[in-house]
């Protein structure tokens, strides 16, 4: 695939859960045509928003199967296939290809803390098992326990041809900036921070993986293509006009906000695995207001 097709606004979207938490696959296509009239550029299957960390194997290839059947070729669809277990993220990479994906993001591997060069041969194993897949890195300190240092995703990039984008949620912007300078020409870089989304593409990043487009995807698609079009002003005033619900989705962790926020909108219900619990009332007043005030509900 082009790497062009990596570029703009990525939705990690949630998973729903019905009552009796087994996957509800009628609110995910739902969620999926939501995501797409909004014009969002892609979507990552079974992220970390998705509640990847409490999702089988077999539950994650039935997600990342229906969203490729549903979209039917309308956007990019990229699965989440990361583990702190090398052999089993390249054995779900592999799975994932084969069902259609066109993208893999791959999360630093958790709890095991390894070394930078842990790290590297970490990826390296994963890519050179499935060649013809891109991969996407994502490096997210605050819940990995690592961070993947400027130097070895540079060399990455460089070694692997199919590592073709990081998702940077570190939030130092001088590592972003340095990857940014010093990677290969056509390696993107994409925001891991809806937040930091605009000073990432305004020092050359190519777009986001995005939380808050599960519920304001066309509002904040339109942000992202504005700054990347270098129309400032009219990325600038929609990105402060939805401020406040990117603080508001990490009033508890991620994803307990978006999906209640999500399901005040009609599009899921409020159901989640434990450890998640559901939202509590005064946070859930506070989203309602701010949706109200962004005009999304």
């Amino acid at each position: 695939m082009a790497v062009a097709k990596l570029k703009g606004t990525i939705t990690a979207l949630i998973t729903p859960f019905k009552k009796d938490l087994s996957v509800d696959f009628d609110a995910l296509k739902k969620l999926i045509d939501f995501q797409i009239e909004g014009e969002v550029e892609g979507l990552v299957i079974c992220g970390s928003t998705g509640e990847s960390a409490t999702l089988s194997s077999k539950e994650k290839i039935a997600c990342i199967t229906t969203a490729i059947e549903h979209n039917a070729g309308r956007v990019t669809i990229i699965a989440g296939t990361g583990s702190n277990n090398t052999q089993e993220s390249a054995d779900l990479t592999t799975l994932a290809k084969q069902i259609g994906a066109d993208a893999s993001l791959i999360v630093a591997p958790y709890y095991n803390k390894p070394t930078q060069e842990g790290l590297y041969y970490h990826y390296k194993t994963i890519a050179d098992t499935v060649k013809d897949l891109p991969i996407i890195m994502y490096n997210v300190p605050g819940r990995s326990g690592v961070n993947i240092n400027p130097e070895i995703q540079i060399k990455l990039a460089e070694d692997c041809k199919n590592i073709v984008a990081t998702k940077e949620a570190s939030g130092n912007l001088e590592q972003i900036m340095h990857i940014i300078k010093f990677a290969p020409k056509n390696f993107i870089v994409l925001s891991g921070d809806d937040a930091l989304t605009l000073p990432v593409v305004y020092m050359g990043g190519q777009g986001v993986i995005s939380v808050l487009s599960n519920f304001a995807p066309r509002m904040f698609s339109d942000s992202v293509r504005f700054a990347l079009a270098g129309k400032t002003k009219q990325a600038n005033d929609l990105h402060y006009k939805l401020f406040d619900l990117m603080k508001l989705n990490f009033i508890e962790s991620n994803p307990i906000p978006v999906k209640a926020a999500l399901s005040i909108m009609g599009y899921c219900k409020e159901h989640y695995r434990l450890p998640l619990t559901p939202i509590k009332p005064e946070n859930k007043k506070l989203l309602k207001d701010a949706l109200k005030e962004a005009g999304l509900i």
